[in-house]
């Protein structure tokens, strides 16, 4: 049983035919898929995209008293986290997460701040401070400051991501994958011209 005609002229034709539906399909296939808004369902990233809005400039306050703004870490990556001074467990890994996630990025250290953002009254343990030695500690002087960062459950349920212009992008569950926080922050440090 034979797949080709005979005839040379018509098989030459057939096999033109079939080497072009080679290279169309895969092209056609794809330009359906987009337009039918068709995904695998595969992320590169690990963290949630948040759409890009600016923080806040709201005064925060520090432990010692003195007022602070995040838009003076202008021009760094932030983690941010917000938390009880009390720091449960859940809290306490979000703040290990982020000092060996920064430690992790080698020579882009320098590139990341940390900040812990207090979301209510007392101060935190003195042992728990220095173990996060670096980290900034603050108060916002709003309580409305929270309500920028946008979070299924409470905010104090992520670490989030601040770009270098202030602008809140990213976030990860409070349980994250310190592996995969590294391999995003490095991804977006390889990419990135500022911070």
């Amino acid at each position: 049983m034979r797949l080709l005609p005979e005839d040379p002229v018509k098989r030459g034709r057939l096999q033109l035919l079939l080497l072009i539906g080679v290279f169309v399909l895969p092209l056609a296939g794809s330009g359906v898929a987009y337009l039918f808004h068709w995904s695998t369902g595969h992320r590169s990233n690990y963290g949630t995209l948040i759409e890009p809005h600016p923080v806040p400039k709201t005064p925060l306050v520090g432990l010692d008293g003195r007022s602070e703004r995040l838009d003076a870490l202008h021009g760094k990556w932030i983690l941010l986290q917000f938390d009880a001074p009390a720091c449960e467990s859940g809290c306490e890994r979000k703040l290990y997460t982020m000092r060996q996630v920064r430690k992790a990025l080698g020579r882009d250290e320098s590139r990341v701040e940390r900040v812990w953002i207090l979301s209510a009254d007392g101060r935190p343990k003195p042992r728990l401070l220095q173990a996060i030695e670096g980290t900034r500690v603050l108060r916002p002087a709003d309580a409305r400051f929270a309500a920028a960062f946008p979070a299924p459950g409470t905010v104090r349920d992520h670490i989030y991501v601040i770009d270098p212009r202030g602008n809140l992008m990213l976030r990860f569950p409070h349980d994250a994958d310190p592996a995969r926080v590294i391999k995003d922050l490095r991804r977006l440090l390889a990419y990135s011209s500022i911070g």
